[in-house]
């Protein structure tokens, strides 16, 4: 009978009541069947576990006919008992390389089986040390491991005493495989008997054939950064070569951000994906900017027709557009082909059934160019999507959504799907730039009730990261246990085999980037900091108006009023995300770049006047000093403020020129849209209101690109004259 996921947090329960009373109680009386060993009684601890394990024909003893509980397990013994566990090939496996371990050594099959299935490493001087004694910390470490527990969430260990391998002990404790030596010492250094061995591998025995875990290594908003895709392959290399069936997965926007964008539309970034073997791709706001151009999507169609892997998409409708005919099947497939579109597919991962759709945000519509494809209800259509998952028996699934992980609620977002929807297990996300350090779990619904664990996983943006999360699921498919992290890519040397295939690319692109826009400044555009060399005004691009502040500004929101047709009354931009300056004469595309390179976006919010008042209130809040958050404002727009007043009661007045060029002074009670960087309008450096504004939903990521706009503006211009023009003052002086 198939259980619907609904229903299994209340099997889930019972199983674990069951599971922890199975496992922690071993009772003598429980079996009368006679000991294999002479000197294993009924009357000893570890007994039932001792006489399991050797009917299974895990454990053999001694030739005298004895099991020897007493004594200190070894390296090499414990090596043998996992290599029998996992039935792994001992009898023609690769040398291990270890010096100390030979071909006459009686554990060798079993060390280099674990070493070729990259369970065990060896010491730094490579040895194994196969009669080294094993202690419970160790012990812990080589059963997680191999059999692939993980701590069920991120509760401390009650333990004082753990100070190494912190997880893996408390994996076991999780699962009751060990309670420690009291409620707060595990004792790590103490050495392991071979009765306890047999006791700690039974139990362990009984969760991992009761469980099921999936590795996952997941990217997303990498935006054209393909000069990182070197560090993403090497760490995605790294990782395979521990975990070969780990599933890569992105959730969408790998499109648009740099120059390899502008220069090969997709198909750099595609090669460098193609070369580490992606799973499966959803599709994000941006991989439909270039809707609106004479090509239409064929940029797009080139890109998904050459990748090697499928892309999945369950709310976006391609129907309307003939370039996509043949691509898209509104189906769940379970023989995906490459470069096809599907609303899920179903990948086979050591024998288990793994269900993966997709989600793009319906405010796509607005916010790039899809032309005439539609997005469709998310929550409906992942409902539709998990019902048809479970019909064909898959109760373990991964939505890719690039809806966004906290975004506008009345829109989209990943925490809203989580709750809402049913029978979602890890959700991969994009979109927000979120960094989650660590996987992020709801695991009640909307109005309370409890639910089964939904993950919710991203890495933040530009391929500064590679997200990785081992999930394992109960026998139900549920959720039970995880641990998931944030490797910083830039912490890995270049694989060689990417940066080989990246070279024509960059070559191409720096020839690009070296090239002059349609603009020349008459002097540099200079960014300075309190630090520079000869700076005896003590001038700073965090604490006082700038001509390159001014510029930046200027172009936002002249976009944001022309893309959105709003009264748009200022744009604001923080001094901490101006980089560098720009030297006198022509100007190159890498310096437009230079001076913006986070590949910020666009966005618009709604806030009442005294909501500005209190933000530029921190603006200038620490004032003389240097403050990232300091603002930059557009033109028209005057803000007086008096350094000699506290931090907090400095704002004298802010005003905007209206439409007519009338000065029209904020107004406290009145909402006024503004422009800024997304960075800054979700709540950076500080600014709470801009946090509170995002929560609420009155902030409108545009998708535009801050580096893209910012040489729009300047090429307007065509030749500039920089100015400071008193937009922002302090009486005081």
């Amino acid at each position: 009978m198939k259980i619907s996921k609904s229903s299994k947090i209340f099997i889930a329960s019972a199983t674990t009541a069951a599971l922890a009373s199975s496992v922690l109680v071993v009772t003598p009386q429980q079996t009368q069947a006679a000991s294999p060993f002479k000197d294993v009684s009924t009357s000893n601890t570890h007994y039932e576990s001792i006489l399991k394990l050797s009917d299974l024909g895990i454990i053999n003893g001694f030739t005298d006919g004895t099991y020897k509980p007493k004594a200190d397990v070894t390296r090499g013994q414990v090596a043998q008992l996992l290599a029998k566990i996992l039935k792994l090939d001992t009898e023609n496996p690769k040398d291990p390389g270890f010096t100390d371990v030979k071909k006459s050594n009686g554990y060798y099959g079993a060390i280099a089986a674990l070493k070729e299935a990259k369970i065990i490493d060896g010491y730094e001087d490579k040895t194994f040390k196969t009669n080294e004694k094993v202690t419970r910390a160790h012990l812990a470490k080589m059963i997680s491991t191999a059999l692939k527990i993980y701590p069920k969430n991120n509760e401390a260990l009650p333990f004082t005493d753990v100070k190494l391998f912190n997880d893996e002990i408390k994996a076991l404790y999780d699962f009751g495989i060990t309670l420690g030596t009291s409620k707060t010492t595990f004792a790590p250094n103490k050495n392991v008997t071979r009765g306890e061995v047999a006791s700690f591998l039974y139990r362990a025995l009984d969760v991992y054939e009761a469980t099921f875990s999936l590795s996952i290594m997941h990217s997303n908003d990498t935006h054209s950064a393909v000069e990182m895709a070197p560090k993403r392959a090497a760490a995605v290399n790294e990782l395979r070569s521990k975990n070969p069936d780990a599933l890569l997965l992105d959730a969408g926007d790998a499109n648009t951000g740099t120059l390899y964008y502008n220069e090969f539309k997709g198909q750099a970034d595609l090669a460098l994906m193609n070369y580490m073997k992606y799973d499966a791709m959803t599709f994000g706001n941006h991989e439909f900017d270039a809707g609106s151009t004479s090509e239409g999507h064929q940029a797009l169609v080139d890109f998904i027709k050459s990748a090697d892997f499928p892309l999945v998409s369950a709310n976006v409708d391609f129907s309307a557009d003939s370039k996509f005919t043949g691509l898209f099947s509104d189906l769940i497939s379970s023989e995906p082909e490459n470069g096809k579109i599907y609303n899920g597919i179903i990948k086979e991962v050591n024998g288990e059934k793994i269900g993966i759709f997709g989600l793009t945000t319906a405010e796509t519509a607005d916010i790039s160019s899809p032309g005439s494809i539609a997005f469709e209800n998310y929550i409906e259509e992942a409902e539709k999507a998990v019902k048809a998952f479970e019909d064909l028996g898959v109760d373990k699934i991964i939505a890719l959504s690039h809806l966004g992980f906290d975004d506008n609620p009345t829109v989209d977002n990943d925490i809203v799907l989580a709750e809402t929807v049913d029978g979602i297990d890890v959700i991969v996300g994009g979109h927000s730039h979120t960094t989650l350090n660590e996987p992020y779990v709801v695991d009640s619904k909307t109005t309370g009730k409890a639910k089964d664990t939904t993950l919710i996983v991203q890495a933040a943006n530009a391929s500064n990261y590679l997200g990785t999360l081992d999930v394992t699921f109960d026998e139900e498919g549920a959720v039970v246990a995880y641990q998931g992290e944030l490797l910083d890519l830039g912490e890995f040397a270049d694989d060689q085999g990417a940066l080989n295939l990246l070279q024509p690319y960059k070559k191409r692109v720096d020839e690009v980037g070296n090239a002059e826009i349609k603009a020349t400044t008459t002097e540099a555009l200079v960014s300075p900091r309190v630090s520079d060399e000869g700076n005896t005004e003590q001038l700073s691009v965090r604490k006082n108006e700038t001509a390159l502040g001014n510029l930046i500004t200027d172009g936002m929101v002249e976009k944001a009023r022309s893309f959105t047709q709003k009264d748009v009354i200022m744009a604001v931009q923080n001094g901490g995300g101006i980089r560098s300056a720009i030297d006198a004469g022509p100007i190159t595309v890498s310096e437009v770049i230079t001076v913006l390179p986070f590949s910020n976006t666009l966005a618009v919010m709604d806030v009442t006047g005294a909501e500005l008042k209190a933000t530029f209130e921190t603006s200038v809040g620490v004032y003389p000093k240097e403050n990232g958050g300091f603002l930059h404002v557009s033109k028209g727009v005057k803000v007086q403020f008096d350094s000699s007043k506290p931090a907090g009661e400095r704002i004298v007045s802010i005003s905007y020129t209206d439409a007519e060029g009338n000065e029209v002074v904020l107004d406290d009670n009145t909402t006024y849209t503004i422009a800024t960087n997304a960075f800054t309008a979700k709540g950076g450096d500080g600014f709470d209101v801009f946090a509170k504004a995002y929560a609420e939903g009155r902030v409108t990521d545009l998708g535009l690109l801050d580096w893209g706009n910012f040489k729009e503006h300047l090429e307007s211009i065509g030749t500039i004259t920089p100015v400071t023009e008193g937009r922002i003052v302090d009486v005081a002086k």
